[in-house]
């Protein structure tokens, strides 16, 4: 009897000592990007896809020491077979070379390869790689047949490289053709101390970077990762980037509209505790984008969009996230919308919402930092792209230098 209850005791004790060592690490995210269809302009030919290496470059926020990848096949209609995967660390761009001595195999349950089923995401097994923070990593895989329908990220402002055969863990790709898309890899997680944590930035085409520099990492949120690791309160805090170019909040668009890839985008994500919410000018926007409407059209439009954010901020609340609300940035003069003195006072009354203490849990005042003094309805000069819309890379940083000291020190 004696021995058993030792025994008991050893594996009690032994139990209990493995949970405190996984304690000791969790999965946070470090980069992601949120998946689509691609539209027919940015998709990759079946041919440049079928039995053949597509290399992405992937830019990080926070570091680690064992890493892991996520695969997607969110908007496949059929399973899809990677045949091989790799990872390693970049040495461009410009380029698709890489250290030949950090490439490793990625693997799926103990396996090189893996199929993906149609309409999921895909984790691999944890990978010892020595990441870097703010340091750019290529994922390369391999296709025996190319996907029915795609998944990917149009907008990722970085190039990728693709040539046919199994090249994956090639030091370079010599020949290899480019295209500035991303494609069927959604994210990368690090084991992180327990005291990491991510900020997913839920967005439209100023979080995806619309105008920022191809390979430059200078969208908003690139420059609030390099702000974060500036400070060793903040340097475990990743920032990983959900926006999708024309997203809306209540229909979708260029991918689908922000409540129905909340799940995926925010809730699914690893370590996350903060989520900023930069949307709603494309649905202003694109109210009057056809000619004017009755003013019961732009009551019910505004309405709608609190509601929306509040959908939102309830849904994330029960998962134990913060929410914080990005006021939607000045558009008037816009190429594309033509925005008039009724789009402007609905674009007042939504940041009005936002600002309004006891809605969102913290608020960015991104209108303030980008808006031009002389006329607030604008965004100032030196700090727009020239189409009245999107900031350029300067406006991108007054964004990332618009989030409050200390909002994530805790």
């Amino acid at each position: 009897m004696k021995c058993r209850c030792a025994l008991g005791f050893a594996l009690a004790t032994a139990l209990l000592g493995a949970g405190s060592a996984q304690a000791q690490t969790s999965w946070v995210g470090t980069w992601a990007a949120s998946q689509q269809i691609p539209e027919p302009a940015n998709t990759l030919a079946p041919d440049a896809m079928h039995d053949a290496t597509i290399r992405q470059i992937f830019h990080v926020s926070i570091g680690g020491s064992v890493l892991r990848v996520r695969l997607s096949n969110a908007f496949g209609t059929q399973p899809l077979h990677f045949t091989s995967v790799h990872i390693a660390r970049a040495l461009g761009p410009p380029g698709a070379e890489i250290d030949p001595a950090s490439d490793r195999v990625v693997t799926f349950f103990g396996k090189p390869d893996v199929i993906v089923p149609a309409g999921t995401e895909y984790l691999s097994d944890p990978i010892p790689f020595p990441l870097a923070p703010l340091s750019s990593v290529a994922v390369s895989f391999h296709l025996d047949e190319a996907p029915a329908v795609e998944t990917g990220h149009p907008g990722s402002r970085e190039t990728t490289y693709y040539v046919p055969g199994d090249l994956a863990g090639a030091a370079d790709l010599p020949g290899a053709q480019t295209i500035d898309h991303w494609y069927q890899v959604s994210g990368i997680d690090v084991e992180a101390p327990p005291q990491a944590a991510a900020i997913v930035a839920l967005g439209d085409s100023i979080t995806d970077g619309h105008a920022s520099t191809t390979n430059g990492n200078d969208r908003w949120t690139d420059f609030l990762a390099a702000r974060l690791q500036s400070s060793p309160a903040t340097r475990e805090i990743s920032v990983l980037n959900e926006g999708i170019g024309g997203n809306h909040l209540l229909i979708d668009g260029l991918g689908p509209n922000a409540l129905a890839r909340f799940n995926r985008d925010v809730l699914a994500q690893a370590g996350v505790r903060w989520v900023i919410v930069l949307e709603g000018v494309n649905d202003l926007g694109g109210l009057t984008r056809e000619g004017p409407v009755p003013a019961a059209a732009h009551a019910a439009l505004v309405e709608r969009i609190e509601a929306a954010y509040q959908q939102i901020v309830e849904r994330a609340h029960a998962h134990g996230i913060e929410v914080i609300g990005g006021t939607i940035t000045p558009y008037m003069s816009s190429d594309y919308y033509h925005p008039d003195a009724a789009d402007e006072a609905d674009r007042q009354a939504v940041n009005g919402w936002i600002r309004a203490p006891g809605h969102f849990d913290a608020v960015i005042d991104f209108d303030r930092a980008l808006r031009d003094p002389q006329q607030p309805d604008r965004l100032r000069p030196s700090l727009d792209c020239g189409d009245h819309l999107h900031p350029n890379p300067a406006g991108y940083k007054a964004m990332a230098d618009a989030v409050p000291p200390g909002l994530f020190a805790h």
